[in-house]
């Protein structure tokens, strides 16, 4: 016997209490999305299956996957359940985040200070002396002790069909390390999936004057910091097999922060950039992920060739609306926003391994515009869902658990009525470690400013 049970309603109406929590259901020990199609990206489409998640975690799918005995029932009917949708590089779920960090420019932004962030030493502004000052680097800086779940902003993001992101502290030339974090859960640890995402790094500084204050003086300091890790190192391991005759080495916080470094996230916006950094990186003896990448069209064979992967920016350039009408741009100006919307299509026709950033982009959903303008342009809907699922994971590590709709993943999906590049699709809801959400109110209605009812979500619990 199968019965109807009602687990969220909500009316927000003019003069109720604003809610501070995100609004979801409660969460089942035990689920399954029954009879929907299902784009599971690692395996491809299954046009009428179930995805069944025991405890947060994908248990089974399939066309065949059976229903176990008590769980509790999504009606799939008329659906398309894909993974959920991962930003891969943000500062989302950092509420402090500065609301002017550089975007994928590349280069030196005229060395305007960076506001610091939460939890981030406040650099005054003196002058800097050297490498040894450590201009510029919160090395030690974790964005998994920044996280909070009150970022307001992680319900839009959740509206648009996001459930994870790899979120970082920006602040400065070396920022800090960011973590692999879901866009859910009660508490702030809770939203951690991996702490060690890699370094943010950034060549516009920002905080103090003097050294570096050239692209050049920021090569020479980031190359110095990673010989000065090394030294550290060795002292350190020096020292523990022989404390009798070797000295303690004096603890350095910038240091161990740089020797944590999984990987670090290093800026490319053109080719002369990427080459200097693709360098940079050799010489640090690191593994490197280039993030901005605004000319991937002109970058991919050489990417390919490094097997370098990237994090794309997708505010494709454009004119300022404000800009003088009578002002004559340059040639290069007009390619460059001609066709970087092409760039996805360009790196997947070469193999290049990439991702997607929000970085600088109005709201989450346009992120999905961006990528729908540059599959009008010839990139195939399959590259750009990777994009947005399975790559971002495998970039960061995390395949194992994010990324695609597979048995023993975390059970991170979004329900839609169709087509996610389909400007008429709507998200239905989110499920973030097997706990569903919903969207918000897309607007306003009646006196006041009152939230229309949302629509009541029903699951059908087996018997």
């Amino acid at each position: 016997m199968r019965h109807i049970i009602p687990v969220l309603a909500v009316w927000a109406c003019s003069g109720l209490v604003p809610l501070q929590t995100p609004l979801r259901a409660e969460v089942p020990p035990l689920l399954a999305i029954q009879d929907a199609r299902i784009v599971t990206v690692s395996g491809g489409v299954i046009e009428k299956g179930t995805v069944v998640i025991r405890n947060g975690i994908i248990v089974d799918v399939g066309a065949g996957a059976s229903v176990p005995k008590g769980a509790w029932i999504v009606d799939g009917k008329g659906l398309t359940v894909y993974p959920g949708l991962i930003d891969a590089l943000s500062t989302w779920g950092i509420p402090e985040a500065a609301a002017a960090v550089p975007t994928a420019a590349g280069g030196r932004g005229g060395g305007a200070p960076a506001a610091p962030q939460a939890g981030q030493a406040q650099t005054p502004q003196t002058r800097s002396w050297g490498p040894a000052d450590r201009p510029g680097t919160s090395s030690w800086v974790k964005a998994a002790d920044q996280v909070k779940t009150t970022d307001r902003r992680l319900e839009q993001a959740r509206g648009a069909g996001f459930t994870s992101a790899v979120t970082f502290p920006k602040s400065g030339l070396i920022g800090g390390h960011g973590a692999v974090i879901n866009l859910g859960g009660e508490s702030n640890g809770q939203m951690i999936v991996d702490p060690s995402a890699g370094l943010f790094m950034n060549t516009t500084p920002g905080g103090y004057t003097g050294y570096p204050s050239s692209l050049m003086g920021i090569y020479a300091y980031f190359r110095q910091l990673w010989i000065d890790a090394e030294h550290y190192r060795l002292a350190k391991e020096m020292y523990a097999k022989d404390p009798v005759n070797i000295p303690r080495p004096e603890y350095d916080r910038a240091l161990e922060g740089v020797l944590e470094s999984r990987r670090v996230l290093l800026p490319a916006s053109n080719p002369i950039t990427m080459e200097r950094m693709v360098k940079l990186a050799g010489d640090m003896k690191s593994p490197v992920v280039l993030w901005g990448v605004v000319e991937g069209y002109r970058m991919a064979d050489r990417l390919k060739q490094s097997g370098t992967p990237v994090i794309l920016n997708v505010k494709w350039p454009t004119r300022e609306r404000d800009a003088d009408p009578e002002r004559v741009e340059s040639l290069r100006t007009l390619e460059v926003r001609d066709k970087a919307p092409t760039s996805p299509a360009v790196l997947a026709a070469a193999g290049v391994k990439f991702a997607v950033s929000s970085d600088g982009i109005d709201t989450p959903r346009d992120v999905i515009r961006a990528l729908k303008k540059s599959i009008d342009l010839g990139l195939k809907k399959e590259d750009a869902l990777r994009a947005l699922t399975l790559s971002a994971a495998e970039i960061y590590g995390v395949a194992a658990k994010l990324g695609s709709i597979d048995r023993g993943k975390i059970a991170n999906l979004v329900v839609t009525n169709g087509d996610l590049f389909d400007d008429r699709t709507k998200v239905q809801m989110v499920f973030i470690d097997g706990v569903k959400y919903l969207p918000p109110p897309e607007t306003p209605q009646g006196p006041g400013g009152g939230a229309a009812a949302r629509p009541t979500e029903s699951i059908e619990e087996e018997q």
